[in-house]
């Protein structure tokens, strides 16, 4: 057998220049405290219907339950892989726009106020740590 004649691509020098910057855009104290807030967010929302009490909107705390796991993991990767997952931090973004209207698509017009309250606060969280997340990123490609 031959032994290769070129570098492994995780030796690539653009590889490694992409993995520095990424740590360098994470390591920061903002940074971990956006991806911790949206970690957070994601949990609330999955289990805000037993929190908050969405009696009578099954379909609404079902919905919540799946979207706020999703979430989590979604924005859970960021921490631990974000040069190849920053880039997701825009379908966290339409997840928070989601959560805001979906009391009125998923539950129609029998809703409950609580619980419309609770899913537009906490979409309104989600785009916000959506967008520093993609902000972190975007500032990172600019260098």
């Amino acid at each position: 057998m031959t032994a290769p004649t070129s570098p492994r691509i995780e030796q690539h020098p653009d590889i490694l220049a992409l993995r520095a910057h990424s740590e360098a855009a994470t390591s920061t104290p903002v940074a971990q405290a956006v991806e911790a807030l949206a970690l957070l967010c994601g949990v609330y929302l999955a289990a805000s219907p037993w929190i908050v009490g969405f009696s009578g909107a099954f379909t609404l705390a079902i919905h919540n339950v799946i979207v706020g796991a999703a979430f989590a993991c979604l924005v859970g990767g960021f921490g631990s892989a974000y040069e190849r997952t920053h880039a997701m931090s825009w379908a966290a973004l339409c997840l928070g726009a989601w959560t805001i209207i979906s009391p009125w698509v998923v539950s129609g017009h029998a809703f409950i106020t609580h619980a419309v309250v609770s899913n537009v606060v906490a979409g309104a969280v989600a785009c916000l740590v959506a967008l520093a997340l993609a902000r972190m990123g975007m500032a990172r490609s600019r260098r």
